[in-house]
């Protein structure tokens, strides 16, 4: 058994884990955070997905011993009181989920890359944004849109993202 100290969405937890915890167990059965999901527990899917200290990461190939003092975010965290974040907003806008299980990993992954600011919505960079978070219902289309509505909310300035076929 291992004590493990640390910031999961801005409230202080301490717990007695066994060594061999995973962070997305800890979350879901210590914290009671079930809209992180386990998915193939291999860091295929990211349906794991959240912010290890500012970068996203994949819960299910972490420890919770390696996170102690460390801050931790979840999909849970990122809403301030009723308000919903605007990547949050922007899945529910833009129709970006079907069946809901990598809505989660997405939205971290996302809300991650926005916050790093992007110098550029174009189809490549977003393609890589999401790589490594496996979507198997929606072909992409409305989460790409969804990561463009969001951007363009958060950051007015971002230059609007011309499709290829309108370009030439």
């Amino acid at each position: 058994m291992v004590r493990v100290e640390f910031q999961v969405n801005g409230e202080r937890r301490a717990e007695e884990v066994e060594d061999r915890t995973l962070l997305v167990e800890f979350l879901r059965q210590k914290c009671g955070l079930t809209g992180t999901h386990v998915g193939c527990d291999t860091t295929q899917c990211g349906a794991c997905t959240v912010n290890l200290n500012g970068t996203a990461v994949k819960s299910c190939t972490v420890l919770a011993a390696q996170v102690s003092g460390g801050e931790v975010t979840t999909v849970e965290g990122l809403a301030s009181g009723d308000a919903l974040h605007p990547v949050q907003e922007a899945f529910i806008q833009c129709h970006g989920l079907q069946c809901g299980f990598c809505t989660p990993g997405m939205v971290m992954a996302i809300e991650y890359f926005l916050r790093e600011r992007p110098a550029s919505l174009d189809d490549d960079t977003i393609h890589t944004a999401l790589e490594g978070n496996i979507c198997r219902c929606t072909g992409y289309v409305n989460i790409i849109e969804a990561v463009r509505h969001a951007a363009y909310r958060m950051y007015p300035d971002l230059p609007k993202h011309v499709p290829a076929k309108e370009a030439a």
